[in-house]
């Protein structure tokens, strides 16, 4: 989730915790708490496609950040022996495990049981910023600077809150899942990898991406469509022109296999499904080049900027939103011209035989 998120979720589960004791000064050390596992930004892995991999890794480990924070509680502790030393460990370790739990929620996945060789956890039922999920607790943590004999109740309160619109995304996740699940049934959809994620900043409008092999199927469903029908566009895969890497093969891993090739005019672009809406995809690389004799060979990664977006598209995927079925999942209404530069074209599945 973003830094506002998780500073307003850490100062909230500090408020609690604290209890009576609930200060301004508290609070503030939970939202610096609340953002200290995201400092894994400031390493440099070597380049953009290692940094991307690496992020929420070990400093998001449910391994790793008990011992963190039991070392920076007792070391509190220490430094001003104001509180019993069980509720000053409680509250650290608690402001830094919710962290990586609330991160696990979005597409993105977290490293929850680093080093264990397991995948990260991807719920994917949370967008990475989310203001209904995160308003809560900023009224609750602002609620309790000002009435500070209630401070700890009112951080309770925004947590009750938010998480149950945590777990009301988690419920209408299952029920796009379904939904999916029922339309593919018996279809050349059928049984293939798919990934649904929410659009931005809501949890009724949801992306579905259906991995084939020189396909992808990608679809909008909200809980507010009348007609349960999916719209499913289709788009070229492309193929990897050269031999494997660890790159790619980290990339693969990162995104699950949700991944697009395209040549741009002899520059191999690798691109992970799983983000953005429409043709805004932030998490393009540039892995491959051809030279002159037009073999490939492989280049030093690049992260590319992430594509147009209109200015129309917010206020389309809000009418879509709403339930507005003639709106693809390219944001375009069934009536505007195909777009040849991505050859996206709809299609209608057809029953297996």
């Amino acid at each position: 989730m973003d830094s506002i998120t998780q500073a307003a979720l850490g100062a909230a589960v500090a408020g609690l915790v604290s209890g009576k004791r609930c200060s301004p000064k508290v609070l503030l050390a939970g939202a610096a708490l609340g953002t200290l596992p995201d400092l894994d930004v400031l390493i440099d892995y070597g380049d953009p496609v290692a940094n991307t991999v690496n992020h929420r890794g070990f400093s998001h480990s449910l391994f790793v950040l008990p011992w963190v924070g039991a070392i920076i509680g007792w070391c509190g502790w220490r430094w001003r022996r104001q509180w019993p030393l069980w509720q000053v460990m409680t509250l650290v370790i608690a402001v830094l495990v919710t962290h990586p739990l609330l991160d696990a929620m979005t597409v993105y996945g977290t490293k929850l049981f680093w080093p264990l060789d397991v995948p990260s956890v991807a719920v994917a039922s949370l967008f990475i910023i989310d203001p209904l999920y995160t308003v809560p607790l900023l009224v609750s943590v602002i609620a309790a600077c000002i009435w500070r004999h209630r401070g700890a109740k009112a951080c309770g309160i925004g947590l009750a809150v938010s998480t149950l619109y945590l777990a009301s995304s988690v419920y209408q996740l299952e029920k796009i899942e379904v939904r999916v699940a029922t339309q593919t049934q018996g279809t050349d959809l059928a049984g293939r990898p798919h990934i649904i994620m929410p659009t931005p900043f809501n949890t009724l409008l949801w992306r579905v991406v259906i991995i084939g092999d020189d396909h992808y199927w990608e679809g909008l469903a909200s809980r507010l469509d009348k007609d349960k029908h999916i719209q499913w566009i289709t788009r070229p895969r492309g193929q990897w022109p050269l031999a494997g890497s660890e790159t790619l093969m980290a990339l693969r891993t990162f995104s699950r296999d949700f991944i697009r090739f395209e040549n741009r005019n002899g520059q191999q672009v690798v691109t992970d499904l799983r983000f953005g809406v429409a043709n805004y995809q932030p998490f393009q690389f540039l892995l491959a080049e051809q030279d002159a004799e037009g073999q490939w060979q492989s280049v030093m990664p690049k992260q590319l900027e992430p594509g147009p977006l209109r200015d129309s598209a917010l206020p389309t995927l809000w009418q879509r939103l709403l339930g507005d079925q003639s709106i693809d999942a390219r944001l375009c209404r069934q009536s505007c011209q195909k777009d040849a530069v991505d050859k996206t074209q709809s299609i209608s599945l057809n029953a297996k035989p």
